[in-house]
């Protein structure tokens, strides 16, 4: 099993690719560790274990306790998934909110970064660290309308870069996943995966002519924290049908 024995610990494990990367992860013998803002409540975190068998719903939400309790549980972190999740809010230049776009930083950028901060200290002490951002494929094209959320995951892109050339010395890679048009309750609701004429307008602009999956995308994350990607870093692997 590819992530055998390893503990990686998912971000905001209820959005985006979390439930994917949480299967996947598990399937492949990993030790997987959950953060969510909803676990604060004894019956979200209960209800997560019960879906995953296997998997551990930490109660902490704030980073540091967060990491400092997985640290405490399991005495290191193989990987970090960064699955940041944030709502892409159709925003032409003359209607764009400066709040929204704040939002969009913090959530897809400065937080992201703020965790790599805090796991890579334990992460140089034993030479080997994989982090991995579950981003956006968007900043490669670009998307008219949506400019706060397509540089928000622009700036999360760059941060992977950077990252990889300050961390590789230290055994550490720092890769992202470039998602679009993978089938996610945040990006496509079941309203919208209903409405067949939007989704035959959507999938026609996508090569293989339909929407990813989420286990596809949990594969492509857990792919980037194994020993096969071991001499990848600073890339942003898209994984968009063919659309980038």
């Amino acid at each position: 099993m590819l992530l055998k024995d390893r503990v990686i610990l998912i971000t905001n494990v209820e959005k985006f690719a979390g439930h994917g990367t949480t299967k996947v992860a598990l399937a492949q013998g990993a030790t997987v560790l959950a953060h969510d803002p909803t676990f604060e409540a004894p019956s979200a975190r209960r209800r997560y274990e019960t879906q995953f068998q296997g998997a551990h719903a930490l109660s902490a939400t704030d980073p540091a306790t967060m990491v400092e309790l997985a640290l405490k549980r399991h005495g290191h972190i193989d990987a970090l998934v960064n699955n940041d999740a944030y709502p892409a809010l159709r925003a032409p230049l003359g209607e764009a909110r400066l709040e929204d776009y704040r939002a969009a930083l913090e959530t897809m950028a400065v937080a992201p970064f703020h965790l790599a901060q805090l796991v890579v200290p334990s992460m140089r002490k034993r030479k080997a660290g994989r982090i991995v951002f579950v981003s956006s494929a968007a900043p490669l094209r670009g998307i008219a309308n949506y400019a706060p959320y397509v540089s928000a995951r622009a700036a999360a892109n760059g941060l992977v870069s950077s990252l990889a050339k300050e961390l590789g010395r230290d055994g550490i890679t720092v890769n992202a996943v470039g998602s679009n048009y993978v089938e996610n309750p945040d990006y496509f609701p079941p309203a919208l995966l209903a409405n067949r004429e939007a989704m035959a307008k959507m999938t026609a602009q996508i090569p293989l002519g339909r929407l990813g999956k989420s286990d596809e995308l949990g594969a492509a994350v857990c792919f980037l924290c194994s020993d096969g990607a071991g001499f990848i870093t600073g890339h942003l692997l898209p994984h968009a049908g063919g659309w980038a």
